[in-house]
């Protein structure tokens, strides 16, 4: 009689303890966030990756009432990044700015991925979008995308177009117009598109698929000329640029895309809070304004369609880097 009574005594105990576990953790998810909170940004300070997250920063910590502290972990295309945040306590403290450059793309690249977005990754919302523009240096004879076509047809592989590195938005996008266009371009990798644009201002190299942000002062300065942009509809900031589709071109459009991401196992009342709060943040002007001074749209989506989107460009990506004989590193 005793041992039963211990024992049950012991079960009591076990019961309680798990009802208490089970009752501070859902006060803690329904407190959240009563510290701070850590956004990485898997790009180096400066570039539009780390812009938006540090709007997006500010935003959050005024929605959460808790300081969003944007943290840089560059490094691998964005891998760095993305394998720190993937190994980070599912707790809703840490979340990522996460791109479609790194989890698109570069499983095509790597051997080796330090992380799988699908399995260590829970999806929040997207919240950015953006084309890129054509830029060549003013020496290059041509204004428009048809004439840089019929020139570099006319002077096959002596044209050189520069991109940000090999496998990322702006290479990629330089290798879908070559499959377009059927034009002999030779690709000139750099350690960042802003490089490769400020090569191609001092006239290094004729052509850069550029992001936004790096091309927009040389082009507003006149030390570039922009020929069209890759995005569906023109851009604000370049409201006299043409599309691709514009220009002949009905099936071209190449964008980057980002959104927010916490580790897989995340609770769903941390993924409901802050899809909430960007549901607000935005459309709000001054977002979407600070936005599209950068040349990104502001975004926002149910938290599936960020893992929807990656699956559906994945294909393709694969195929156009296939075609451009580009093999895992």
């Amino acid at each position: 009689m005793i041992n039963i009574l211990i024992n049950l005594f012991r079960v009591t105990s076990v019961i309680g303890s798990l009802f208490l576990v089970s009752l501070t953790s859902t006060f803690a998810q329904s407190n959240y966030p009563n510290r701070p909170v850590k956004l990485i940004a898997p790009f180096p300070p400066g570039g539009t990756s780390d812009v938006l997250a540090r709007i997006l920063g500010q935003k959050l910590t005024e929605s959460l009432g808790q300081p969003v502290t944007v943290e840089n972990r560059p490094g691998a295309s964005g891998n760095i990044g993305h394998d720190l945040a993937a190994k980070s306590p599912p707790d809703g403290y840490t979340i990522l700015l996460t791109n479609s450059s790194t989890v698109v793309n570069n499983p095509f690249l790597y051997k080796q991925m330090p992380f799988d977005f699908y399995k260590d990754f829970t999806p929040i919302s997207m919240v950015a979008i953006a084309g890129q523009v054509i830029v060549v240096n003013p020496n290059v004879p041509a204004k428009t995308i048809a004439e840089l076509t019929a020139l570099a047809k006319s002077k096959p592989g002596e044209l050189n177009f520069g991109s940000g590195g090999k496998g990322i938005q702006s290479h990629i996008t330089g290798e879908m117009y070559k499959n377009a266009t059927g034009v002999d371009l030779v690709h000139i990798p750099y350690k960042g598109t802003g490089v490769a644009v400020t090569d191609l201002v001092a006239g290094q190299i004729q052509i850069v698929f550029s992001d936004m942000a790096p091309a927009m002062p040389f082009i507003k300065s006149g030390k570039i000329r922009a020929l069209a942009v890759t995005s569906p509809q023109r851009i604000g900031v370049l409201p006299d640029i043409p599309t691709m589709m514009e220009a002949g071109f009905p099936n071209f459009e190449a964008s980057v895309w980002w959104a927010i991401v916490a580790p897989k196992g995340v609770p769903q009342s941390v993924v409901n809070k802050i899809n909430s709060d960007l549901s607000r943040i935005m459309v709000m002007p001054d977002v979407k304004d600070s936005f599209e001074k950068l040349g990104v749209s502001t975004s926002y989506s149910n938290p599936e369609k960020v893992f929807e989107q990656g699956r559906k460009e994945s294909p393709i990506i694969g195929e156009i880097l296939k075609k451009a004989g580009i093999e895992k590193e």
